[in-house]
């Protein structure tokens, strides 16, 4: 198996346990999230400019997986969204939080 299929194999184990929401994440600590039909995992790792947020989304086993690369500072967030669905990282302080929300409402 290459590198690659086993990374979306732990991707979609871990899409599998559920969608996101409003929670806090650690460093390092990958959360399942979920954008309508896409799935797929969201973690981050603490730079000297920031939080720098690791989105992977891919549609089934089979789709081609979308990587979305940001880096928050305290007051920042970044929303991925489709026409009915979003997807909220948001940066306070030392914490960064995942929600999901309807994109009406961002």
């Amino acid at each position: 198996m290459s590198i690659r299929n086993t990374l979306l194999a732990a991707a979609f184990t871990v899409a599998s346990l559920g969608a996101a929401h409003a929670s806090d994440l650690k460093p390092i600590e990958g959360r399942s999230v979920r954008l309508g039909d896409l799935s797929g995992v969201t973690y981050y790792t603490v730079q000297p400019d920031g939080f720098r947020v690791v989105t992977t989304l891919a549609q089934g086993e089979t789709g081609t997986p979308v990587r979305f690369v940001s880096v928050l500072t305290p007051g920042q967030r970044v929303v991925l969204s489709t026409p009915t669905r979003a997807l909220e990282v948001s940066r306070t302080g030392d914490s960064l939080l995942i929600r999901n929300a309807n994109a009406a409402t961002n």
